[in-house]
């Protein structure tokens, strides 16, 4: 058997197991707020990325201003997003994290990950540092990937 498929069956397995279980628990969480998935990926991408106005919003989704704006909207209304002038641009208005949204999207965060902590509860110390190396690897690797772009 090919070194390729060695390794990329088992890796898209976990990814497999990974994503559903990462997506299972946005989801409840997504529920739990009332909030629609788009509006949550509203909140991440002003918790990764900073400040950003509509227009960024629009081009980050692929979907229209108005599109966005009525998004945006239900999250300034609730309290997550608090809107600014651009000081650049006096037309323009920001969008920035309120403290209620950062608190949102750090539970939101927490949540998805938490059946991870169970699962590392339930390894013995000989495979977590099995897998702690593993993962250093494939880490590094994929960084190298995009360093190559």
């Amino acid at each position: 058997m090919p070194k390729s498929v060695q390794i990329t069956r088992p890796l898209r397995e976990w990814m497999d197991v990974f994503m559903h279980r990462s997506m299972r628990g946005w989801n409840q969480f997504a529920k739990s707020t009332g909030l629609s998935m788009p509006q949550l990926g509203i909140l991440m991408q002003l918790h990764y990325k900073g400040t950003t106005g509509l227009s960024g919003i629009s081009e980050r989704f692929n979907i229209s201003a108005a599109a966005a704006s009525q998004l945006v909207e239900k999250l300034v209304q609730s309290g997550y997003l608090e809107r600014a002038e651009d000081p650049n641009d006096r037309r323009a208005k920001n969008l920035r994290l309120t403290a209620g949204g950062a608190k949102l999207v750090s539970e939101g965060i927490q949540e998805r990950y938490r059946w991870m902590e169970k699962l590392a509860d339930n390894l013995n110390l000989e495979d977590n540092k099995k897998i702690l190396e593993a993962l250093t690897i494939l880490t590094e690797a994929a960084r190298k990937m995009d360093e190559k772009k």
